[in-house]
């Protein structure tokens, strides 16, 4: 959907905004780093909203970083970020975001502005600042609140824990039935639901986001779940860990609405090909099950080895190939496998065709490896897909 962005700032306000943008190249991650330390330690509730592993980790002050410098280099028109911006709604919706945390965020971007660049920066450029958030805050509540309207539901709605299955060492799934027995929505295959969690001995609702992994029109809706590792100081299985261990059948858990942009497309008729790697193999398989008796699919999924391949029984097209990257003893002796090492450019030409629409998703060295191939064969970027795990980044 395209977002047309009249801005309401005078000229000299955009002027001293683009004048920012250099300095935001350089400094905005810290600026950012300090804004999130110094929110979250004032105000401990928004804790509640916040991944903290993606806090510790830099993918969020990072993702910031450059939504900022992107609406500063285009305060003209924002309409240019409205597609980003598009996407962030989508997660905001998910997670309950409302208008009245925007000037939560706003009054610290600016202290952290201020105190990050200190004299480098004057009360001129702190007032066009405060302008120019109010604009940009005005555009995502703008897209959020149809976004609220479109939704399924709001906020959170309970869910039965309906049948937990062991997909893999590393996966499980949750097939997720409403505890009030009411109808469930409909979705588009590729998208997600939000968890909130309420952890024993842990003092901060977390939320997470997973892909549902089968096709819509179920009387269920399924997460498939990887148990992700973690520190002490980084404890980046928290939700999940919990999910694996403590969540049982029968167990309640709230839910946010199908939510999310990266899905099929369904209004045209080309091949699609689906590339996944480790876990992200779940939004594409709500896509393939959902497809693959209405167009010509081609599904390949890599892995490390057969024991971390969760769904691998669903993967039963014509079309389907496995890539395992150290294919054990047993993958070797089943055959379990069409290609040993990785997915690359020379072998995917040999199994694929090029007038696709193609959809990735995995970790972040698998999506920049898919990435690199794509364009390298040339593939119109109209016709390349993909999500990210968490904040959005570039490939």
């Amino acid at each position: 959907m395209a977002t047309q962005v009249t801005s309401r700032l005078d000229e000299r306000t955009r002027e001293i905004v683009k004048a920012t943008v250099p300095v935001l190249a350089e400094h905005g991650e810290a600026i950012t780093t300090h804004f999130y330390k110094r929110m979250l330690t004032e105000r401990p509730e928004l804790k509640n909203y916040f991944n903290m592993t993606h806090q510790k980790d830099g993918k969020q002050p990072r993702a910031l970083a450059n939504a900022v410098y992107a609406a500063a280099s285009h305060i003209d028109d924002l309409s240019a970020i409205a597609p980003a911006a598009e996407t962030i709604a989508e997660k905001h919706v998910s997670l309950n975001i409302r208008p009245e945390h925007y000037p939560i965020i706003g009054e610290y971007l600016l202290k952290a502005i201020k105190e990050v660049l200190g004299d480098a920066v004057d009360e001129e450029v702190i007032d066009a600042w405060e302008l120019a958030y109010g604009e940009i805050a005005d555009l995502f509540i703008s897209i959020e609140d149809e976004k609220y309207k479109a939704s399924a539901w709001t906020g959170y709605r309970l869910f039965t824990i309906h049948k937990k299955v062991k997909e893999s060492e590393e996966i499980t799934s949750f097939y997720l039935k409403p505890e009030d027995g009411g109808s469930l929505p409909s979705y588009r295959p590729g998208q997600y639901i939000g968890i909130k969690a309420d952890i024993p001995d842990y003092p901060h609702t977390q939320r997470r986001q997973y892909s549902l992994s089968d096709a819509p029109g179920k009387d269920y809706l399924r997460i498939s779940v990887k148990r992700e590792g973690g520190t002490e100081e980084i404890p980046a299985g928290l939700v999940s860990t919990w999910l694996h261990d403590q969540v049982q059948e029968g167990d309640v858990v709230p839910i946010s609405a199908p939510a999310g942009d990266f899905y099929l497309n369904e209004s045209t008729s080309r091949p699609v090909v689906l590339l996944s790697g480790g876990v992200g193999l779940t939004p594409l398989m709500s896509m393939y099950k959902k497809t693959r008796d209405e167009r010509d699919v081609y599904f390949i999924h890599a892995a490390r080895n057969g024991g971390v391949h969760g769904l691998k029984e669903e993967m039963d097209g014509e079309q389907t190939y496995v890539v395992y990257e150290t294919p054990s003893e047993e993958d070797k002796t089943l055959a379990a496998y069409d290609k040993a090492g990785y997915v690359d450019l020379d072998w995917l030409r040999n199994v694929v065709p090029k007038e696709a629409d193609f959809y990735f998703c995995g970790p972040e060295g698998f999506m920049r490896a898919m990435n690199g191939a794509l364009h390298e064969w040339g593939i119109p970027d109209e016709q390349v897909n993909y999500e990210f795990f968490g904040p959005k980044g570039t490939l």
